[in-house]
């Protein structure tokens, strides 16, 4: 089966705005890797695009970052599923919700009732990752 996930890792954070119950966590750009069935090579692409959580509220504990900033990991949780430094492609889940990005020496966490992947425009082919 061919999947795509983002790779937290590298990616930039744009902005983080919260509109009533509302998160949303804007990459610009996110770098995805694209795994094709039956090969070993996979392939880096780029993409902008949005991470929207529903019901939500930012923890505001935690103060955010000056933006754009460099994620450098985090776990991305949807009801019992939690992805470790990525986001599968497509998301859409209603339930819990949650993340914990690390983005320079912030954290940005979020909890709610929903999550949700919003991407834009049309992913950028960057190069092939070829195994050692």
């Amino acid at each position: 089966m061919d999947s795509t996930s983002i790779e937290l890792p590298g990616s930039r954070i744009a902005a983080v705005t919260v509109d009533g119950g509302t998160v949303r966590i804007e990459f610009d750009p996110a770098y995805l890797v694209k795994n094709m069935t039956g090969s070993v090579e996979r392939t880096r692409w780029r993409q902008s695009g949005a991470l929207v959580f529903e019901g939500a509220a930012l923890d505001e504990d935690s103060p955010l970052p000056d933006f754009p900033v460099e994620c450098t990991g985090g776990d991305v949780g949807e009801n019992v599923y939690t992805y470790r430094d990525m986001i599968p492609v497509p998301l859409a889940s209603r339930g819990h919700a949650h993340c914990t990005l690390k983005a320079g020496e912030r954290v940005i966490r979020v909890s709610g009732s929903a999550v949700h992947l919003d991407m834009c425009e049309v992913p950028r082919y960057i190069e092939h990752i070829r195994p050692r």
